[in-house]
C-alpha cells in the first residue's frame, strides 16, 4: 500500500497547474511511497490536456474526468474512493505542498495512529494561528483549538473516513469545507498538529479566482451555517461540549455583519438584510451557554444582536474600532544565549484612556465611558475578566513569511487605576531562543520580527513590539534603550551565527537579525563589538554624532554592511 494519496480537484485551473504540480511531485516521501490523484470536474478550458501531459510524464500521477458537479465535493469525495494510500492528503489547486510537508505528516501519523494531522499552514492566505503554536502528538477536539481550523487541507487516515463514510456535501454547498470537518473532528479518536514544520502553503491567487471567495447572499450563506450548527447537535449532547464547539461559529461567522468593520461598511437594507437573518439565527439555533461563555464585550455584542438594537450594534462597533493595543517593554536583555523580553499588553480608547473596568457593588463592569449612551449596553458586567485574557510574543520571519511562538504565554492580571477602576493586562518575560525557536531549529538567516498578539474583554489585536513602547529611555537614538539593558549582539551555536538585535523599519519595530554561519567578516565583528557592550556602544554612539555628514554616512555604510536588514 501506498502511504500517502494527494487529492486535488480541479476545475479551469489553467496555468495554476503547473505552478502548484513541482511542489507536489518533489515530496521528499520518494515518488513509489505515493500518489497524486487529479480529479478534473468538467473543466471547460484546456485543464484536462495539461492534466492529461502531466500524468503522461509522471508514473505517480493519476488523473480522472468526470462531468461538472459545481463544487470541490465531488471531486474530493471520487479522490477518496480511489485513493490507494493509507492516508489521504487535500490540496487545492491554488496551494502547494513544502517539500518534506509528506514526510513529516505521515511520520507524525504513523507515530500515533492518527485519525487527522494538521499540518501547519502558511501563505497569502494564512496569518498567524495558535492553533500551530506547539506541536501536538495527541489530542482531540475537546482538548484542543481543533475548531479553529476548519479548513480541510489536512491529511485524513483513509479508512478513518470510510468506516464513518465520512464525505463532502457535494453540489454547490456552501461551508462544505466546515461541515466535513466538524463531523471528522467529533469521531477522530486521535488528532496531530505540527507546528515544527511549515506544510501547507495557502495562496491567494493573483487573479482573484480562489474557489472560496465565491460570493453569496445572506440568507444562502447562513443557511448552510445552520446545517453546521445542527450537525455538531446532533453529535454532542447539550452542555459544556457542545457550547464550547458552537461558539466559534457564533463569534466568528454570526457576529461578524454586526461587528466591525463590516456593519460600518454597509447601510440601510443591505446592513438590515444581513442583520434580520444573523439575529433570527441566532435566537433560534443556539442555547443560553453559547453566549454566556463569551468574553465580556463579545458576549455584549450577542446580547444587543438578539435584543434587537441595530443601532447600538452600529456604535459599539464605531467605538470598539478605534482601541489600540499598548504594548510596553519593560525590560529586554541578551542573557545565556537568548533574548529575553518583558511586555506588558493592554488596550486603550480612542480617547488615549486605558479600557478599564469599574467596581460598583461588588460587580466588575465593562467600561462605562466606552458605552456610555448606547442604548442596552447600561451597566453590562464582566463577571470572570481574566479568563478570556490571553496573549503572547510572535516572531515573524519575513523572508519566509513564517511565525514562530516563543515559549512562554503572557500572564493576565488585573491594574488598579484608582477610584474603583481597574484594567486588565498581560505580562511576563518571554525569552526567544535563536537556537531553537523555529520549531526546534535555528532561526534562519535573515530578519525576523517581533508583534505582541493580545485578547483581552473580547478586544483582539497584534501590535510591533517597538523602540516607543519601551518603559526605560535615557541612552539615546542607538540600539540600546537604557543603562543596564543589555542589548545588542550575540553569536549563538556551532558554527556560530551572528544574531544582532535592534530596532527598525519605519516604526522602530523590535527584529532579530540573523546571519548564516562563517560570514563574521571585519564589519560584522566591528559591529558586535559595538553593538554587544553598553560602555563602548554609547561611545561609538557619541563619536558617531560628532562626525561630519559625509563621515557619518560611511560609518552607516560600514553598519549597513555588517547588518544589511537594519534598514529593511
Amino acid at each position: 500500500m501506498l502511504k500517502v494519496s494527494i487529492v486535488v480537484p480541479v476545475y479551469n485551473a489553467g496555468r495554476y497547474i503547473e505552478i502548484c504540480a513541482p511542489s507536489l511531485l518533489r515530496q521528499t516521501l520518494g515518488e513509489d511511497a505515493y500518489e497524486i490523484i487529479y480529479v478534473d470536474d468538467g473543466s471547460t478550458d484546456d485543464s484536462a490536456q495539461r492534466l492529461d501531459e502531466l500524468a503522461g510524464k509522471h508514473a505517480h500521477v493519476r488523473v480522472i474526468h468526470q462531468e461538472n458537479s459545481g463544487w470541490p465535493g465531488k471531486p474530493r469525495n471520487v479522490g477518496i474512493r480511489e485513493a490507494r494510500g493509507e492516508y489521504v492528503q487535500f490540496v487545492d489547486q491554488d496551494d502547494e505542498l513544502t517539500p518534506a510537508a509528506l514526510e513529516h505528516l505521515h511520520r507524525l501519523a504513523t507515530r500515533n495512529a492518527s485519525d487527522i494531522v494538521l499540518g501547519k499552514v502558511v501563505g497569502t492566505m494564512a496569518g498567524p494561528s495558535n492553533v500551530f503554536k506547539r506541536t501536538l502528538e495527541r489530542c482531540t477536539v475537546e482538548d484542543a483549538p481543533l475548531m479553529e481550523s476548519l479548513t480541510p487541507h489536512k491529511m485524513f487516515r483513509r479508512d478513518f473516513l470510510l468506516a464513518h463514510d465520512l464525505r463532502f456535501p457535494e453540489g454547490p454547498v456552501r461551508l462544505e469545507d466546515q461541515l466535513f470537518m466538524v463531523r471528522a473532528y467529533l469521531r477522530a479518536k486521535t488528532v496531530s498538529i505540527l507546528a515544527d514544520h511549515p506544510c501547507y502553503v495557502w495562496k491567494r491567487r493573483d487573479d482573484g479566482g480562489n474557489t472560496s471567495s465565491r460570493a453569496s447572499t445572506p440568507e444562502d450563506y447562513y443557511g448552510h451555517l445552520r446545517t453546521v450548527v445542527e450537525a455538531i447537535k446532533q453529535e454532542t449532547r447539550p452542555g459544556p461540549l457542545q457550547n464550547h464547539l458552537l461558539r466559534r461559529s457564533y463569534r466568528v461567522e454570526l457576529l461578524r455583519p454586526v461587528g466591525e468593520p463590516r456593519v460600518l461598511q454597509r447601510t440601510g437594507k443591505n446592513l438590515e438584510r444581513y442583520y434580520d437573518v444573523v439575529r433570527a439565527m441566532a435566537l433560534e439555533a443556539y442555547p443560553p451557554g453559547v453566549r454566556d461563555g463569551l468574553p465580556a464585550l463579545t458576549r455584549l455584542r450577542a446580547h444587543l444582536l438578539e435584543e434587537g438594537h441595530l443601532d447600538s450594534l452600529v456604535e459599539l462597533s464605531r467605538r470598539t474600532q478605534r482601541i489600540r493595543p499598548e504594548v510596553t517593554v519593560d525590560d529586554i536583555r541578551w542573557r545565556d544565549g537568548k533574548l529575553h523580553v518583558t511586555t506588558t499588553v493592554g488596550m486603550r480608547r480612542a480617547d488615549g484612556e486605558p479600557l478599564a473596568l469599574v467596581e460598583r457593588y461588588g460587580r466588575m463592569l465593562l467600561d462605562p465611558d466606552l458605552l456610555d449612551g448606547i442604548k442596552g449596553a447600561e451597566g453590562w458586567e464582566a463577571p470572570h475578566p481574566l479568563g478570556h485574557a490571553y496573549g503572547e510574543l510572535l516572531v515573524h520571519d519575513t523572508a519566509q513569511d513564517l511565525w514562530w511562538y516563543p515559549d512562554a504565554d503572557l500572564t493576565p492580571r488585573t491594574q488598579p487605576l484608582g477610584g474603583g477602576r481597574h484594567r486588565v493586562v498581560l505580562t511576563r518575560e518571554t525569552a526567544i531562543d535563536p537556537l531553537t525557536l523555529a520549531g526546534g531549529r535555528p532561526m534562519e538567516p535573515g530578519t525576523h520580527v517581533v508583534w505582541a498578539s493580545a485578547q483581552l474583554l473580547g478586544v483582539g489585536r497584534r501590535a510591533r513590539v517597538t523602540r516607543s513602547d519601551v518603559a526605560t529611555r535615557g541612552a539615546g537614538p542607538g540600539l540600546g534603550t537604557g543603562p543596564g539593558l543589555g542589548f545588542g549582539s550575540v553569536r549563538v551555536g556551532t558554527p556560530p551565527h551572528l544574531v544582532v538585535s535592534g530596532w527598525g523599519g519605519q516604526a522602530g519595530q523590535l527584529r532579530l537579525a540573523v546571519r548564516p554561519p562563517g560570514q563574521a567578516t571585519l564589519p560584522h565583528r566591528i559591529y558586535l563589538r559595538t553593538t554587544s557592550v553598553p560602555p563602548i556602544r554609547r561611545a561609538a554612539r557619541t563619536v558617531l554624532h560628532r562626525l561630519p555628514p559625509d563621515a557619518r554616512r560611511r560609518a552607516k555604510k560600514l553598519a549597513r554592511r555588517a547588518d544589511p536588514w537594519s534598514g529593511a
